[in-house]
């Protein structure tokens, strides 16, 4: 009876397993890994600041909150 399984195609399983396992693990949030709440805190200093205006804001704002 012929083997179905080599130790060469298990190692072939384990590598390509551990890179599957490695892409999920290394996703960022949705913005480069910082959360809603501090995207949306950055955004209102940026409005405090002066930096931005009301209007950009509230756009900026309810893009950030939809995309949730």
């Amino acid at each position: 009876m012929k083997k179905l399984i080599t130790p060469a195609g298990i190692l072939a399983m384990l590598l390509f397993l551990s890179g599957c396992v490695a892409a999920i693990g290394n996703r960022e949030g949705r913005h480069g890994g910082t959360t809603l709440g501090q995207e949306l805190i950055d955004l209102q200093k940026a409005k405090d600041s002066g930096a931005i205006s009301e209007a950009d804001y509230q756009t900026q704002k309810a893009k950030l909150l939809e995309s949730k």
